[in-house]
């Protein structure tokens, strides 16, 4: 891609950075990367930017994936994965439909651009919902009354989760904070949740890969410029337990969900 610029290649850099940085112990970091993908290509190719986006950065999530899966193989709940499996992969063919419907002109090209500005801030309102849900289950648990237990009838959230899921990461790359609500709900505790949601949109991402070379949103050219992505992706999931323990977590994931509320209206004007 010659119309990338220098500057271009050190935010997709940065995003590349943060996407491994998300995948390493900073939750909805990786929803920075979508943003920061689409308004650099989008500055780079014109409209027909934002749809390429969603394909550059799918290696990239692959390669992050495939490392997160190799520090918690072991943690995974595999009765969760099949449980939400067939439902994203539904919910991804739906967005691999839609998705072409997107790619018919520069005035559908602008609306998947509003689409994924929608997406990233609903994804943004769902995640402190999930945080303000997780402090007041600290507030009601009781040690004396723990048990093993865990929620039943979950497989219709799951049906819905997984197909909101399959179309949003489609679409936007952004289901992950869908999923972990579903597991949050399912109470599992914290390396099985990491280890079961990075198994499960390693075997997502993959499957998706066919679909977005069909529409011509990965290429041979896209798929070299994903490679060199690759490093600062490693590089940002193996620098970040260091991250959380020396800085301010709190303060860094307000920066960081302030810039993704600031980058998702950027898609709607």
């Amino acid at each position: 891609m010659d119309e990338l610029t220098t500057t271009h290649w050190v935010l997709l850099a940065l995003g590349s950075f943060i996407m491994g940085m998300s995948k390493g112990g900073i939750p909805g970091a990786g929803n920075l990367t979508v943003a920061i993908f689409a308004l650099v290509m989008e500055d780079a190719l014109g409209p027909i930017g934002v749809p390429l986006s969603v394909g550059l950065l799918l290696p990239v999530l692959i390669s992050a994936d495939f490392t997160a899966t190799l520090v918690y193989r072991r943690h995974a709940d595999w009765g969760y994965i099949f449980r939400l499996l067939p439902c994203f992969l539904i919910g991804t063919l739906l967005g691999w439909w839609v998705f072409d419907f997107f790619q018919g002109g520069e005035e559908r090209v602008g609306l998947l651009k509003i689409l994924i500005g929608v997406i990233l801030l609903s994804i943004t309102v769902l995640h402190f919902g999930i945080k303000c849900r997780k402090a007041r289950k600290a507030k009601r648990s009781n040690p004396s009354n723990s048990s093993s237990a865990r929620p039943q009838g979950s497989i219709g959230f799951g049906v819905l989760f997984g197909l909101v899921g399959g179309v949003a990461t489609m679409l936007a790359n952004a289901a992950g904070p869908i999923a972990q609500l579903y597991l949050l709900v399912m109470g599992l505790p914290k390396y099985a949740f990491i280890g079961t949601s990075a198994w499960l949109f390693l075997i997502v991402n993959i499957c998706k890969v066919p679909l977005m070379v069909d529409l011509q949103i990965i290429t041979w050219e896209s798929s070299q410029v994903s490679a060199w992505m690759f490093i600062p992706a490693m590089i940002g999931a193996a620098t970040a337990p260091f991250v959380v323990k020396h800085l301010n977590q709190k303060l860094f994931e307000s920066l960081l969900w302030f810039f993704i509320v600031l980058a998702g209206l950027r898609m709607l004007v």
